[in-house]
């Protein structure tokens, strides 16, 4: 785009020059160079991408590598009963494509699968998006300033190269499956499944099944499996967990619903699609509420003490024909140091006599169930059975809720500058900076990288963020003929630095077991402040903060021109465009007469101007 006739060279720029070793770029000063980006995983990040790159930006090739069979990510691969959002779903959606449409406050997994698959197909996303195309290796080339990359078409099992100027992974923090490093695993001869490789198929009736877990995903499945003819279920838990209120419950009730009643009828539904008044005043509720919350996870907060006492209060009313059971599981650390879940009906189910809950830690699994160290169990008995011999729990299916490898490198080598792994990188720590790029790895951008998600608010909202952002660097390298941008290394050791200082105040180092930190206890799962924070904070690049390569202009003596890159004077829109698009009524800002400070759209967002 924007190149003027009789430009030669690589990427359209001069290999001539004149005595004195410069010349004009015979280019547009709006001229991009052309890019090739590739962007690893289809869910609610790469989907995104594939919509605002070839939006915002001009002469990129784009493709998007999906290694399963659809988009959606989490929510393609999360098929186990139960599945659902667990904060109001119009929170959980993209900013430019509100659906008036969920069934539910908490929409299950299949509808925001399908929510995504229609945004993807509405916004143009799909025809960039490869599935069931894996991507096996990646590797800078020094030289070539590019990514090499290897990808495996599972269709056909064919394997081939590509490359990239800039490579983006958008795989998110819940998809490499995390199986429990217990003895014996491998020598179960029963049906063995995880919370995210759910087979749908299987039948759970009349089966003993063994549940390992008690995060998000355990305390939907339960109250799922413990309906099942004729089931029953021993359910091994070894860490207390926190069930809090519904995330929406303040929210419905500032809207005059019930919040014991989340579906919504077809009636709502039609009047949401119809008014768009109506879905913009329940969005910002939710909305608003979601960033309000934000004190409950400062440590010694009002706000937080509440919310303790408060839950604390709802578990032992819900626990309360078994004593053993409350003692069990209500924890002494703050809520919110692991993952907040509303859990509705997970408690009730555990008072249900068909579910056994272990506590005492697996020492084994065999053939055909699980070893325990010692029993320390809870059933219908009011009181806790101890022994000290280990027991053995026979089960037909094995079902693992054990989470993911979270902040990890991508399953696949991923080699930087000198052919450095990022796995080596990050062997102390997933570093980065502010969650989208990381020293040695130039050109390599991260959606929901580590310090990505968020405690409370929209995360959704922080991956438009992230987007933006890496939009504007893609541009910067484009633009100004760089061939390539990395974060400084002190730039990096520095926003980690915050990211240790910040949580220290915070629920989440409290004393628990969570995703949300490393094996030496680091936060690397959750950005250091609120969504609003996280907005600010990525709205305004600091260009300041990162290394830069130049490509060549084929200077005499090896000079360069940083300001090149602003052509031979000419605007395209001088050629192609409005030669006078600056009085046009959409790019004007007009300030009130007499006080323009008090426009309320500026008091409203202070970093607006």
């Amino acid at each position: 785009m924007g190149e003027m006739p009789a430009v030669n060279g690589v990427n359209g720029y001069h290999k001539g020059h004149h005595a004195d070793g410069f010349t004009i770029k015979n280019s547009f000063v709006e001229n991009l160079r052309p890019f090739r980006v590739v962007v690893v995983g289809a869910g609610f990040s790469g989907i995104l991408a594939a919509i605002r790159i070839p939006e915002r930006l001009r002469n990129v090739e784009l493709v998007v590598y999906e290694k399963n069979e659809g988009v959606g990510g989490v929510w393609w691969l999360n098929k186990y009963p139960g599945v659902a959002c667990d904060i109001p779903s119009h929170s959980y959606q993209y900013s430019f494509a509100p659906n008036p449409n969920w069934s539910n406050l908490y929409a299950p997994g299949s509808e925001i699968q399908q929510y995504l698959q229609d945004v993807a197909e509405r916004f143009g996303a799909t025809r960039f998006i490869k599935t069931r195309h894996r991507v096996d290796h990646g590797e800078w080339d020094d030289a070539r300033k590019q990514w090499k990359i290897k990808v495996t078409n599972l269709s056909t099992g064919e394997t081939f190269e590509d490359a990239a100027n800039v490579l983006i992974t958008a795989r998110g923090q819940l998809n490499d499956i995390s199986w429990p490093k217990i003895p014996g695993l491998d020598k179960f001869e029963g049906k063995i499944m995880h919370s995210g490789d759910w087979d749908t198929s299987y039948d759970f009736r009349n089966k003993r099944i063994g549940i390992i877990g008690n995060g998000s995903s355990a305390i939907q499945i339960i109250p799922n499996l413990q309906k099942v003819e004729a089931a029953s279920l021993t359910c091994f838990m070894r860490s207390p967990t926190w069930i809090s209120s519904a995330f929406g419950d303040a929210g419905m009730v500032e809207l005059g619903l019930d919040p014991a009643n989340t579906a919504f009828t077809p009636e709502q539904r039609h009047k949401l699609s119809t008014n768009p008044d109506e879905l913009f005043k329940l969005r910002k509720v939710f909305e608003s509420g979601g960033n309000l919350i934000h004190d409950s996870t400062i440590r010694g907060t009002a706000m937080q003490r509440e919310h303790q006492s408060a839950f604390h209060k709802a578990m032992l009313a819900k626990l309360a024909p078994r004593p053993d059971l409350a003692a069990l599981l209500i924890p002494s650390f703050a809520p919110g140091c692991r993952r907040l879940t509303p859990g509705k009906g997970f408690l009730e189910s555990l008072l249900e006599p068909n579910v056994t809950v272990v506590s005492s830690s697996i020492s084994q699994i065999t053939p055909t169930g699980i070893e325990t160290t010692a029993a320390n169990t809870a059933n219908t008995a009011t009181t806790t059975t101890i022994t000290t011999n280990p027991i053995h729990h026979e089960v037909d299916v094995l079902v693992c809720a054990t989470g993911y490898h979270v902040s990890s490198p991508p399953p696949f080598p991923l080699l930087g500058r000198h052919r450095l792994p990022l796995s080596a990188r990050w062997h102390d720590r997933a570093e980065s900076y502010l969650s989208l790029a990381v020293d040695a790895f130039p050109n390599l951008l991260m959606m929901f990288g580590p310090n990505g998600a968020i405690g409370s608010g929209s995360l959704t909202k922080i991956l438009e963020a992230e987007a933006d952002y890496i939009i504007a660097v893609i541009r910067k390298l484009q633009k100004e003929d760089y061939a390539s941008m990395e974060p400084k290394r002190a730039r990096v050791r520095d926003f980690m630095e915050y990211v240790d200082g910040y949580f220290k105040g915070t629920v989440y180092t409290d004393e628990c077991r969570s995703w949300y930190r490393d094996k030496n206890g680091k936060i690397v799962g959750l950005w250091p402040g609120s969504t609003l924070h996280a907005l600010e904070a990525l709205r305004s690049p600091r260009w300041e903060d990162w290394e830069y390569e130049r490509v060549e202009d084929g200077r005499a003596g090896g000079g360069w021109n940083a300001l090149r890159w602003l052509g031979n004077g000419s605007s395209e829109t001088q050629v192609n465009g409005d030669p006078s698009w600056y009085i046009n009524p959409d790019e004007v800002e007009v300030p009130l007469e007499g006080r323009p400070e008090e426009n309320s759209r500026y008091k409203a967002r202070p970093w607006s101007y």
